[in-house]
């Protein structure tokens, strides 16, 4: 498997939805296997309670994430950060789920100032537990989207340049 696409948000109506669907939907046009994972179909219990790792719904997650190269979170921004599902995803995935991913983030915010949001949840990836971060993000706001579907072609570009460019870091060790 190629790419897990974690749609983080659990708002009914989400439009980081709407962008996890459309980088899964770019990502096996261009023949990449793609699994997308909406944690609204999941009961992910909170990081830290008793036995937590140990649902069946975390095993499952975990293993999709162990057995992907690549990893794409798209996620809702609140009060400038990302979403408390997507921060409680990555700890219930854990290192050893984590290291070594090449990931991508998909962010939809309702304002432009929230634009760093995805900063701490880059750093925490890739100082907690390892990752690659493409550097490229997407950020799209609520005028992008009408319904379930985005209407600005430059957020459909960039999801597009986004899951191109998850594919072009030079594995460490094969630097010719």
């Amino acid at each position: 498997m190629d790419v897990v696409v974690f749609a983080t948000s659990l708002d009914p109506e989400s439009r980081s939805q709407v962008l996890a669907r459309e980088a899964h939907e770019l990502l096996r046009a261009r023949g990449r296997t793609s699994t997308l994972v909406d944690l609204r179909t999941l009961d992910l219990p909170q990081c830290g309670r008793e036995g937590c790792y140990d649902h069946p719904d975390v095993v499952r997650v975990r293993g999709l994430a162990r057995g992907a190269t690549h990893l794409l979170f798209a996620t809702a921004v609140y009060n400038y950060g990302v979403g408390s599902s997507a921060k409680n995803l990555i700890e219930l995935l854990g290192k050893r789920a984590l290291a070594g991913k090449t990931v991508g983030i998909l962010c939809a915010a309702s304002g432009r100032r929230s634009y760093a949001a995805p900063m701490s949840f880059a750093n925490s990836l890739m100082l907690d537990f390892r990752c690659w971060i493409v550097p490229r993000f997407v950020f799209a706001l609520s005028g992008d989207f009408e319904g379930c579907r985005i209407v600005n072609p430059a957020i459909v570009e960039r999801v597009g340049r986004l899951t191109v460019e998850m594919f072009e870091r030079t594995p460490p060790g094969d630097r010719s």
